[in-house]
């Protein structure tokens, strides 16, 4: 929510913003992404009297903290947000709340009226604490320039804590403004805490089960990186369990001859079928597994307590703990299997299963890939099993509109390696503006629309709701057709190049392409 900008005062060095924002690139912060207005004015003037920060502008609150969520993802620090009071921070919930599951660490600042102005009640005055606490871990308010650095520092320690979360500051304008005493100097980079480590009764009770039943083994969260998904895979070789992910994992490393596990199933009839298989259901960094709608034919929670077992919970050390399972079973060290080369596509029209098998067959090496969408993402992400090696962050809670920011996000994070964002039509509508901060950052992204011209998701719920044929409401509600998108168009609008494709010899011809542009390119794969 961009404001009109008003009369800056002289100087704008000493004040609350610049005390806060010192205190914040003490503690290792670098990156902002900013939609400011004129509440948070002060801010804006700070930046160029703290050396050392990147300040990313954004055109919609959800860029700003989808970006930052992509950033704390991959940097494992956060990033700041800056938005406008209480309707400004609003439009940016929504992948907070995706963040919030992704544990993400985020620190924003949401600015607010000076302290004389808000018993009027102007257009813009609202109950900031009650949008902001839903969605952070630790909300701070500063009304009082004196405590802007101590506040600042808490929030970055917060933000860090508990294995990621966010932390909110709500900043009065005038204690932006107002004088503040320097950050005291020697205040160094915050560590990042210690995950929670291995419980020996868990371990025990996790031996005793694989042992005596047939398991299947659930993994997610801190268990998805190299070393877990090598412990889980000598565990599955040793005794036989079946290994998947959770169904939406934060961040999880796929491919050059990494075990690739399979995502636990996300509609109902499927993860239910698949769980009455094993006695056992044995968690490791993830979440208990229920449905992801209330459904009348199925209870919310997939696995009945008796067969669950949680060995390390979301916010543990669960590489650490399965590490420790497999040396206790005595499994023999993980040996990589030979790389498979993905199978080259010939060169004919597409479904969405196609092109993703070809994107996948194309990724660069090290690369990070953002998916929101099923037409492109499921089928992506079971063939990037035999991708070059990369990093696959999905949309964690479910809130549309995360991957082209996650996107931005990465891309600020780690500005060596060359980010891929497969993406649904229909999704990429709810924050589109994030190619235009593409463009502007020159960031390396390679943007992959899936252009089927309807919200699939809601069709297929349709059928699996009875529907025969989808016609009327139903077909109106679900299109994209009238009139159709034109996406090339639309990125061209923000300064984005790009290609329309409906062969797969075009799709790697115009996938080639990106990786000549200094800068972002979108891809639009007419399905």
């Amino acid at each position: 929510m961009l404001a009109a900008a008003t009369s800056a005062p002289a100087d704008a060095t000493g004040n609350g913003a610049v005390a806060f924002l010192q205190a914040c690139r003490a503690a290792g912060m670098d990156t902002c992404i900013a939609n400011p207005g004129t509440t948070e004015l002060a801010f804006v003037r700070a930046f160029d009297h703290v050396p050392g920060w990147r300040v990313v502008p954004a055109l919609f609150e959800g860029v700003c903290t989808g970006a930052a969520d992509g950033y704390g993802r991959m940097a494992r620090r956060p990033a700041l947000t800056l938005t406008h009071l209480g309707p400004g921070f609003a439009n940016g919930i929504a992948n907070l709340h995706n963040a919030r599951r992704a544990r993400s660490p985020i620190v924003n600042v949401i600015g607010d009226h000076t302290s004389a102005h808000l018993p009027f009640d102007a257009p813009l005055t609202s109950d900031i604490d009650s949008l902001a606490r839903p969605v952070s871990a630790w909300v701070a308010h500063l009304d009082d320039a004196a405590h802007a650095a101590r506040i600042g520092r808490e929030a970055v320690q917060q933000a860090l804590a508990s294995g990621g979360q966010t932390a909110s500051v709500v900043f009065r304008a005038d204690a932006q403004a107002a004088a503040a005493p320097a950050v005291v100097p020697g205040a160094g980079v915050l560590a990042v805490p210690q995950r929670a480590g291995v419980a020996p009764a868990a371990v025990q009770e996790a031996l005793r089960r694989l042992r005596q039943g047939r398991t299947l083994l659930l993994v997610g969260g801190d268990a998805l990186g190299e070393q877990g998904l090598c412990a889980a895979q000598r565990i599955a070789v040793q005794t036989g369990a079946a290994l998947y992910c959770e169904t939406f994992p934060a961040r999880i490393e796929r491919g050059g001859g990494l075990p690739a596990p399979e995502r636990f199933p996300y509609f109902p009839e499927p993860a239910f079928a698949l769980v009455q298989g094993f006695d056992t259901v044995l968690v490791a960094g993830a979440l208990e597994p229920v449905t992801y709608f209330g459904y009348a034919q199925f209870p919310s929670r997939i696995v009945e307590p008796h067969r669950l077992h949680m060995l390390a919970g979301a916010c543990d050390a669960a590489g650490d703990a399965l590490s420790a399972l497999a040396d206790a079973l005595g499994c023999a060290a993980w040996v990589p299997a030979p790389m498979q080369a993905p199978r080259v596509l010939p060169d004919g029209a597409m479904d969405g299963a196609a092109a993703a098998r070809a994107v996948a067959a194309w990724l660069p090496q090290d690369a990070i890939v953002s998916v929101e969408g099923g037409t492109m993402g499921y089928p992506f992400f079971t063939a990037s099993a035999s991708s070059a090696r990369h990093t696959v962050m999905t949309n964690t809670g479910g809130a549309i509109g995360q991957g082209l920011p996650v996107a931005v996000g990465a891309a600020l994070a780690c500005p060596g390696r060359r980010v891929v964002c497969v993406q649904s039509d229909g999704s990429a509508q709810y924050t589109l503006q994030a190619l235009w901060t593409m463009a502007r950052e020159r960031l390396p992204v390679t943007v992959v629309i899936a252009a089927n011209q309807r919200y699939g998701v809601l069709q297929n719920e349709l059928v699996r709701d009875g529907v025969k044929v989808i016609a009327g409401a139903a077909a109106a509600l679900t299109s994209l057709a009238d009139p159709s998108l034109d996406w090339v168009a639309l990125a061209r609008g923000y300064g984005v190049p790009g290609a329309a494709v409906r062969d797969g010899g075009a799709l790697r011809e115009a996938l080639d392409a990106s990786l000549a542009v200094a800068g972002p390119y979108l891809v639009e794969v007419l399905l």
